[in-house]
């Protein structure tokens, strides 16, 4: 028995070392992975209605492709935009400070910051205009390496792809790796895969809508008051409450600068104060209990570890990765922990102490 958990290990060892040294080829088969995933239960419950699988996938497929587009054709325009006029005020924020706040936090520490911002503010005022040039000439260098565009260009069309027949053929290719597995094994390995199903659903799913609602009521929020790139915050800050109250810590800080920098009236930080305070209590009373529960139960430090681990040894591909990995690790580790806990190695360390004791 100890010889097969050996076989497992050394096997799982070279799969690991097999997948970082494919990693540039993997990008567009762990996205089509996620996104079949997300669209299997829908195909299935349009299945129990009565259409083929083929039609179903087909019907998943084409509302996956809608939303991907009309986020693409709505949302980014108005991002960049935004982004751009945000780079653009960058000096005159930095000359605020300069004379503003550094007068105020010398008087109160008497530490001399003066000197710093005004080197940061003249090398940005004296760069930033150069990065249109930058850009120009970056992307000169990429068209001229053809066989990089056209493997980026390769690896972007084989999403649509691989999503569609990965989807067509899901349920199939998860019954034949259970049909594959050690009887012995196999109800365990059908107790962990329910778990993590559960677990990956409630971040796949619950995770992201939870991320996509308090970016819509930031951004809604922000824009209401008035507060310039409130969409690019707000969404943005979003995205970070994916870390718990990262999110909230990133938003609240970058909107009350840029607020008070606008309106120079410190009522406006409570606005931005009670816009974010409303997202955190509509994420902590309805979205949480009623998308996630407990179900993930990440450590805000594991969640920190998992997002820089898979970036540096996935790059961009493993930060997407990272946390729902993580979760399933957690299963697993539970698992095994659960295992332990009923052995005789446990048992046997626990009577010893006993007789150790005992006089």
């Amino acid at each position: 028995m100890r010889r097969q958990w050996w076989i497992a290990a050394a096997v799982a060892a070279v799969g690991l070392w097999f997948l970082i040294s494919i990693e540039p080829v993997l990008m567009p088969f762990f996205v089509s992975m996620v996104l079949a995933y997300l669209g299997d239960p829908l195909a299935d419950r349009l299945e129990v209605h009565g259409l083929s699988r083929r039609l179903a996938v087909s019907l998943v497929f084409l509302l996956l492709t809608l939303v991907i587009v009309l986020t693409l054709l709505v949302v980014v325009p108005i991002l960049g935009r935004q982004l751009g006029q945000l780079i653009e005020s960058l000096p005159a924020v930095l000359s605020w400070v300069q004379q503003t706040v550094v007068p105020g936090v010398q008087s109160l520490t008497g530490l001399d910051l003066s000197t710093d911002i005004d080197q940061m503010r003249k090398a940005f005022v004296d760069n930033w205009k150069e990065t249109g040039t930058f850009a120009a000439g970056l992307l000169a260098q990429v068209s001229r390496s053809g066989l990089a565009v056209a493997a980026w260009v390769a690896n972007l069309a084989l999403i649509p792809v691989v999503t569609f027949y990965l989807l067509l053929d899901w349920d199939i290719l998860v019954a034949k790796v259970r049909v594959s597995l050690p009887r012995s094994w196999e109800p365990a390995a059908v107790r962990l895969a329910g778990e993590c199903d559960e677990v990956l659903s409630a971040f796949l799913r619950g995770q992201l809508i939870v991320m996509l609602c308090l970016g819509v009521i930031y951004a809604v929020g922000l824009t209401l008051l008035g507060v310039r790139f409130g969409l690019l915050i707000g969404l943005l800050a979003g995205l970070a409450s994916i870390v718990p109250y990262l999110g909230v810590i990133v938003g609240i800080s970058v909107a009350g600068v840029v607020a008070f920098f606008q309106f120079s009236d410190w009522l406006i930080l409570l606005g931005v104060a009670t816009v974010f305070g409303f997202g955190q209590l509509v994420e902590s009373v309805v979205l949480q209990p009623k998308l996630l529960g407990n179900k993930i139960g990440l450590h805000p430090v594991a969640v920190i570890f998992a997002v820089l681990a898979g970036g540096q040894l996935f790059g961009f591909t493993g930060v997407l990765l990272a946390l729902p990995v993580a979760a399933m690790v957690m299963v697993v580790l539970r698992y095994l922990h659960a295992h332990y806990k009923n052995s005789s190695l446990y048992d046997a360390g626990r009577q010893r102490t006993h007789d150790e004791e005992s006089p």
